[in-house]
């Protein structure tokens, strides 16, 4: 079981590792994304956030997943497709994956574990997200309700 946040390479889209190794130093805001649900807007303001912070040492990492009302039907190339096209993402993507069940991925068996919702590891919907320090620590996690927007003090107070 991996015991650190920086242990972890999950698979990017084309199904190459994407080490949190290099991460190391930077604040990371983990998210499940989906391209047809109700909260997929939020790629804009997960964009904005971006952009505004980038440079400061924010990344930004999407996970598609279609656990939730089979809203992330795609495969891994139609979902960045997607994403670019409609709201210019630039933050890195990654391979579809399931948050939750049996097949959990690692990541977000980690997340969920470090970093439970009321009281409970499960994730909920679409769009929630954790905060990593950069120390590698998750500091904190939002339902899928926060938008990127209302999060940006917490994400500008830790860079």
């Amino acid at each position: 079981m991996v015991s650190h946040f920086y242990d972890f390479a999950p698979l990017d889209r084309t199904g190459k590792p994407f080490p949190f190794s290099e991460l190391k130093g930077k604040v990371v805001l983990i998210v499940n994304t989906a391209s047809k649900c109700g909260f997929t807007p939020q790629f804009q303001g997960l964009e904005t956030l971006y952009q505004k912070y980038k440079e400061r040492g924010l990344m930004i990492v999407g996970f598609p997943c279609n656990q939730f009302g089979g809203q992330e039907p795609g495969n891994n190339e139609e979902v960045a497709d997607f994403c670019q096209k409609n709201y210019g993402v630039t933050f890195p993507v990654l391979s579809k994956i399931n948050v939750n069940g049996d097949n959990v991925d690692p990541v977000f068996q980690y997340l969920k574990r470090e970093k439970k919702q009321l009281g409970l590891e499960r994730i909920k919907w679409n769009f929630e997200k954790f905060l990593v320090n950069r120390q590698g620590q998750v500091i904190e996690r939002y339902s899928s309700i926060s938008k990127p927007e209302h999060i940006e003090n917490d994400v500008e107070s830790i860079l």
